[in-house]
């Protein structure tokens, strides 16, 4: 899998000086480099794209580098909110965004994702994209607030299911997350309010369109 993703990067892979600033950032700032593979950002730029998204939340910011390839699939008439826990970490990926040129379409809320997912439902708010990217023993939580937010036919993409190749390969020494992992694929696959799919880009995204 590790030379599938690479092979793909290395041919597919049209990064820019931008992203590559950004990159270099998170570094800078001690942050962890666990930010999408450039390949699964490309996908997350066409599937907005593709999609006709308009209204996009991110859990897990990061420094922005997910979120650049998000703004980009919906250009100059779409909006990002983006749940981040630490304000550091929020702090930069909306520095970035706003070097690429959407600092104005951006909305960084800072704190326990769950409990901003709360003050979204509670307020009524609607999304038609979303991308989960954070702590994984929440996914499931996560989850669920998403399908309530979610406007019919919305699309959800989660990534890091494979848990670098874990789920599936008793080989590849398993994560601490590695069983989170395998219950939440289940879950996605059988959640009667989803129709999904696994692709195993990167270190494997779910794509799922909400049906209710």
């Amino acid at each position: 899998m590790n030379q599938t993703n690479s092979y793909i990067d290395s041919v597919f892979n049209n990064q820019d000086d931008l992203l590559e600033e950004v990159l270099s950032s998170i570094k800078e700032n001690g942050m962890p480099t666990i930010s999408v593979s450039p390949s699964s950002g490309k996908l997350l730029t066409m599937l907005v794209s593709i999609s006709g998204a308009k209204n996009v939340l991110e859990i897990g910011a990061l420094g922005g580098y997910s979120g650049i390839f998000l703004a980009r699939g919906f250009g100059s008439k779409g909006k990002l909110t983006s749940l981040e826990l630490e304000e550091k970490y929020a702090k930069l990926a909306d520095s970035n965004l706003a070097k690429a040129g959407f600092g104005s379409q951006v909305n960084y809320i800072t704190g326990p994702a769950i409990g901003s997912l709360e003050k979204l439902v509670s307020d009524k708010k609607r999304f038609d994209f979303f991308f989960i990217d954070a702590d994984k023993d929440n996914y499931e939580n996560y989850l669920t607030y998403c399908i309530q937010l979610a406007e019919q036919g919305a699309l959800i993409v989660t990534d890091n299911v494979l848990a670098g190749g874990s789920v599936v390969d008793q080989e590849v020494k398993t994560k601490r997350y590695t069983e989170v992992m395998k219950k939440f694929n289940e879950t996605v696959a059988n959640h009667p309010q989803l129709d999904s799919l696994l692709i195993p880009i990167g270190d494997g995204m779910t794509f799922s369109i909400v049906k209710k």
